[in-house]
């Protein structure tokens, strides 16, 4: 339903400036995805080092089965970075409803 990615690569050399511009690149392509293949507008924000965008769910199967699929695929993306580079650079957290994290 959300995502938020927030930080800053700040002046850490030479590769973690491709970490923040790989998961920013990752959080806006999900936003123009959305906006683009559902035609829903998204609630989203897009601040240097704070990304954020929410998503209601409509009653239309095959929408919702597209925005599922977008927001899966920004928690992989995000995922396959934190494996690749480590914890210190790039840390998913997933929180479901009630603020429960895993």
């Amino acid at each position: 339903m959300a995502f938020h990615l927030e930080g800053h690569a700040r002046d850490w050399r030479p590769w973690p400036d491709i970490i923040c511009a790989g998961v920013s690149a990752i959080g806006q392509t999900t936003i123009g995805s959305l906006q683009e293949l559902t035609e829903i507008e998204p609630d989203y924000v897009l601040e240097n080092g704070n990304i954020r965008c929410t998503i209601q769910y409509p009653d239309d199967n095959e929408q919702s089965a597209i925005i599922a699929t977008l927001m899966a695929s920004t928690r992989i993306g995000c995922l396959q970075l934190e494996d690749s580079y480590g914890k210190k650079f790039v840390t998913v957290n997933d929180v479901f409803s009630e603020g429960t994290e895993t």
